[in-house]
């Protein structure tokens, strides 16, 4: 730790002041905070961060305690100073076993003492731990968890407690402890107590035998019959099917291929699909269209809808009616405006049309170039590639030299670590030795431990037994359960609108009249709003119908107007246009020069190749053609070797092919 304790406290209350639950995050805050304050060190870091965290995280518990503390004693607290307690409350619950009770009292001196004896002397009462605020904390988590990692560890630490409060009472009131006198140490002395008598050796209880099993069948372990018969079954068929094999080798044409070539295959298949298109008597026939589709059926439209397409057709109307008032006011008709915003439109377009043309011929220029480009790198690569040939030569002899090198480096190294080897003996008998040191420190400590546990262990069985007696003669009063109810009487509470059932039951058959002439009259009320509501429906459905007759009449002189007015094509005239033409065209000429120049000089080369590749093809197909004679005479020298005077007529066929 390179901060004190007064420090660390300090930051773990200003992380937790300067936290927002609703727009950060605690890993983010926590990062930030400790870049801002320029805290580096891992065991300050890990510290700020767990504390924060586990304060966020068991908020609630932490509440139910500060709550407590500013109902009762701590009415002149101030409010700002909660996140202070908030932390040294989270010390003393969770981390007072990992701190020791050294580390507490520095965290707990570096406050004001006043503020600190106020909230320890509340919080670590032991009524109170183990009456309301016990309660506060069983509502979030279980019973087991409070008693075993809250209340527990708080328990075990309280005389230690006890004395570091009783030490801060002393300093505020300015009383000195007195210094304690050495007395005389007691010898204890062993009872004069008569030994116990050895206890006697029990008689052994006889083991009971278990009865002998009887053995396996020896037939068991045998193979059955059916197996070998399976066997030699296989063994027949194997022979039968070689026999046929060397029968269809000895049988089958020398020269010829049986087999049809992959385009004979194709011209029957286009042969067989043109013969079979021809002889279509079954073919799946369509279903005319439905009566229904060929007229016109009326679509219902919903309350919604109508209303909505009223609405619209009210509000046209009402544009419309403004337009007109505007125009006997003196406004301007907007035609004249229309027809110039039109021609600007076809303007721009024709802009927009020669800018797209002119791209377009750059694309197809930048394309030519590229391929001349590349023409030129190809050859760049060609001597690029001797160039690194050359290179290459000269790093492997160098290479070379660096290996020989290496070797000789290595020698040296295996004879030094040779020489090592023999020191390393004598440093792990010392290890040793020091191992046994440390295994006998670890076996004290732990026996001590052990020893603090079980005298733990005890205190609780005792604590148990009597919460046990308690509850048992809690449950030993007798309870008296019958109860006399009188209807007419009151409860007897105190309270002005106190009432027997039977004064209740007749509120209640009067409330029930008051509420079926409310729902007469709601009735009343939803009818004549029904009413309204059709006529209103009624009206609208009448202006939807005229409107639609007016735009069906507009929609087909639109028509008729724009298939008189034809549309006119765009003749883009620019001279750059022309000029970039004329230079693709130039390109594209200068290519197709190039290219019919190097296919005269690659003519020649491709009918020698051909030549060559047919003398290939040919030596092939004889190698291959060699290769199964000789395979087939190795399968018959192999038969005539295995069936030798089993069956005769593979010896037979065996002897046949031999002379073919």
């Amino acid at each position: 730790m390179t901060q004190n304790h007064k420090q660390l406290f300090v930051h773990c209350v200003q992380v937790l002041n300067t936290y927002n639950v609703d727009t950060q995050s605690v890993e983010e805050h926590v990062n930030r905070y400790l870049k801002e304050n320029g805290i580096f060190d891992e065991s300050d870091q890990t510290f700020i961060v767990e504390v924060f965290s586990e304060c966020v995280r068991y908020s609630n518990l932490m509440e139910v305690v500060l709550n407590g503390f500013y109902n009762k004693d701590g009415k002149t607290t101030l409010r700002s100073e909660q996140n202070l307690y908030h932390v040294i409350c989270y010390l003393a619950t969770f981390r007072l076993d990992e701190l020791g009770m050294a580390h507490f009292r520095k965290f707990v001196s570096s406050q004001d003492i006043n503020k600190m004896y106020r909230f320890l002397s509340f919080f670590l009462n032991e009524r109170n731990l183990l009456t309301w605020i016990k309660d506060g904390w069983e509502k979030y988590y279980e019973h087991v968890f409070v008693q075993t990692s809250l209340l527990s560890p708080l328990q075990r630490w309280m005389p230690e407690i006890d004395d570091m409060l009783s030490l801060m009472k002393n300093t505020i009131d300015n009383r000195l402890k007195p210094k304690s006198r050495a007395g005389s140490v007691t010898e204890t002395r062993p009872f004069n107590i008569t030994q116990p008598r050895p206890r006697s050796i029990p008689v052994p209880e006889p083991i009971p035998k278990l009865k002998k099993h009887k053995p396996a069948p020896v037939t068991l372990y045998d193979k059955p019959v059916e197996i070998e018969m399976i066997q030699r079954t296989k063994e027949a068929n194997r022979r039968r099917a070689e026999e046929r094999l060397m029968e269809a080798s000895r049988l089958q044409y020398a020269c010829a291929n049986p087999n049809k070539s992959q385009k004979t295959k194709e011209i029957i298949s286009n042969i067989i699909y043109e013969e079979e298109s021809k002889i279509d008597f079954e073919k799946h026939k369509a279903n005319p269209t439905p009566a229904f589709l060929s007229r016109e059926v009326p679509v219902k439209m919903n309350t919604a809808q109508i209303l909505r397409e009223g609405k619209l057709y009210q509000q046209r109307e009402e544009e419309i009616i403004k337009k007109l008032e505007n125009l006997e006011a003196g406004a301007k008709d907007a035609s004249d405006f229309l027809k110039w915003q039109s021609e600007m439109r076809q303007k721009d377009l024709e802009s927009k049309l020669a800018d797209i043309e002119r791209r377009r011929l750059g694309g197809k220029l930048s394309h030519e170039e590229a391929i001349f480009a590349r023409q030129n790198l190809i050859k760049d690569n060609k001597q690029k590639v001797l160039e690194m040939k050359e290179e290459t030569k000269q790093m492997m002899q160098e290479f070379l030299e660096k290996k020989f090198k290496e070797e000789k480096e290595m020698r040296n190294l295996v004879e030094e670590t040779m020489q090592g080897h023999k020191n390393t003996k004598e440093a792990t008998k010392k290890l040793k030795d020091y191992k046994r040191k440390i295994v006998q420190e670890v076996n004290e400590e732990s026996k001590e431990l052990m020893k603090q546990a079980l005298e733990e262990a005890e205190l609780e069985m005792r604590r148990k037994m009597e919460l046990i007696h308690q509850i048992k003669a809690m449950e030993a009063v007798p309870i008296i359960r019958q109860k006399l109810v009188d209807l007419s009487e009151s409860a007897g509470h105190g309270l002005l609108s106190e009432m027997s059932i039977a004064e209740l039951r007749e509120r209640v058959s009067l409330c029930k009249a008051a509420e079926k002439e409310s729902e007469e009259n709601r009735r009343d009320d939803i009818l004549q709003n029904k009413e309204a509501k059709d006529q209103l429906l009624l009206n609208t459905l009448e202006t939807i119908s005229k409107h639609r007759l007016e735009q069906t009449r507009a929609a087909a002189t639109r028509l008729e107007t724009k298939k008189k007015s034809e549309p006119k094509k765009i003749e883009l005239k620019d001279e750059k246009l022309t000029e970039l033409q004329k230079k693709l065209e130039e390109r594209k000429a200068q290519r197709m020069k190039e290219r019919e120049a190097a296919k005269l000089g690659t003519k020649r080369n491709s009918a020698d190749n051909r030549t060559r590749s047919l003398i290939n093809q040919k030596k092939a197909l004889e190698e291959n053609r060699w290769r199964e004679l000789e395979l087939t005479q190795e399968r018959a020298a192999k038969l005539m070797d295995g069936s030798l005077g089993k069956s005769k007529s593979a010896s037979r066929l065996a002897s046949n092919m031999v002379m073919t």
